[in-house]
Order: structure tokens, then C-alpha cells, then sequence
């Protein structure tokens, strides 16, 4: 066992946190121990305390990491956009691949993640994500692409039907049987959305 201690010595944390996602897949996000999640990753039963002090610590990082994945794969997508509306649309798509690349991350961070508010990375990781919704709106706002108004409005308005597509894609419930059909889908919904939201009259 001191052999396994030393080999994870340094990146024990981040292999704690992948064999927790493992287990989150097989039995969700709390049918599991952290000793469960020490036989996963190969290490002695009290090796994830070094680092969490119990088990929702350790969904909370998984969650916190989620949301670090989700901002790149926003960031990401909207690379090749032409424009700032296309963009707001490109993330939305970023938004769906990430779901669909990591759903048990997405399971974490939106349906368990009661308390987790109280773990700083955690809520640190979450605004960053979101930040990056908000400021596609605000860049279209400034091109003239949206309507002036309250920018959180449309942000939530965007994110509802984005995260909605996310949640019916990865529990199985959209009649599509690919991926790439998938974010199809998405690209005509967001489309939709960015005609709508430039169509909103400002209060």
C-alpha cells in the first residue's frame, strides 16, 4: 500500500476526483462512500481525507471541475464566430457537447448541488461559467446584435433552453441517435433563440 501512496503521491486529488466520476456513473451522484471511492482509485481507505473532508467536499470539487470544463468547452466553441450574436449561438452548442462529452460531471453540478455553495472553488468555477454566457450577451448587446436591457434576463433566458437541450440529450428523452445529430438540433434551436432575443423589446 505505501507503494500505491507514493505513485498517487502529487496527483491524488485529481485521482480521487476521476474514480468518484466513475462511480457517479455507475450509481449516481450519492449511492457511494468515500471508501468506495478509495478502491476505485487504488488507494487505502483513508487516503481521500488528505484532501476531502467527506463526501459531498469531494462532489463539490467534481462539480467545481465541471464547471471549469463546461466555461472551456463555451470558450471553445465559439472560437471560429464570425460575429458577437453567433458567438452567444456557438456557445450555446459548446454548452450541449459539454453535457453530452461529460454528463456525469453535468449530474453533479446540477442536481445535487445542495450546500455546495458553501466550498469557495466550487462557487468560484460556477460564476466563471456563467460569466462566460454573460459577457456573449453584453459583446452582442454592444455590436447592436441584442436589444439593450438587463443582460442576466437574456443570459437566463439563453441558458434555460441551452441546459434544457442538455438534460432531455443526455437522459435519452430527444429522438436522436448521434451526437452530431444532437447539436444539429441545437444549432437550429440556438439560431431560433438568437432571432428571438434580438427581437425582445427593451422594459
Amino acid at each position: 500500500m505505501k507503494r500505491e501512496q507514493r505513485y498517487h503521491h502529487g496527483n491524488l486529488k485529481k485521482t480521487l476526483l476521476d474514480a468518484a466520476v466513475k462511480i457517479v456513473g455507475k450509481v449516481g451522484p450519492r449511492a457511494f462512500t468515500l471508501r468506495e471511492v478509495a478502491r476505485q482509485a487504488k488507494v487505502s481507505h483513508n487516503a481521500p481525507y488528505r484532501h476531502f473532508h467527506d463526501k459531498e467536499e469531494l462532489l463539490a470539487a467534481v462539480a467545481a471541475e465541471g464547471f471549469e470544463r463546461l466555461a472551456e468547452s463555451m470558450i471553445e466553441a465559439a472560437a471560429p464566430a464570425g460575429d458577437a450574436l453567433n458567438a452567444l449561438m456557438l456557445s450555446g452548442r459548446g454548452y450541449v457537447q459539454f453535457a453530452l462529452r461529460w454528463p456525469e460531471h453535468f449530474s453533479v453540478m446540477f442536481d445535487q448541488q445542495e450546500g455546495f455553495q458553501a466550498y469557495p472553488n466550487y462557487a468560484v468555477s460556477g460564476r466563471r461559467a456563467f460569466q462566460v454566457l454573460l459577457d456573449r450577451i453584453t459583446a452582442a448587446q454592444q455590436a447592436g446584435r441584442l436589444p439593450a436591457g438587463d443582460a442576466n434576463t437574456l443570459a437566463l433566458t439563453a441558458w434555460s433552453m441551452v441546459h434544457g437541450i442538455a438534460k432531455l440529450a443526455i437522459s435519452g428523452l430527444l429522438p436522436f441517435d448521434s451526437e452530431e445529430t444532437v447539436l444539429e438540433f441545437t444549432a437550429v434551436a440556438t439560431r431560433a433563440l438568437g432571432e428571438g432575443l434580438r427581437n425582445v423589446v427593451s422594459q
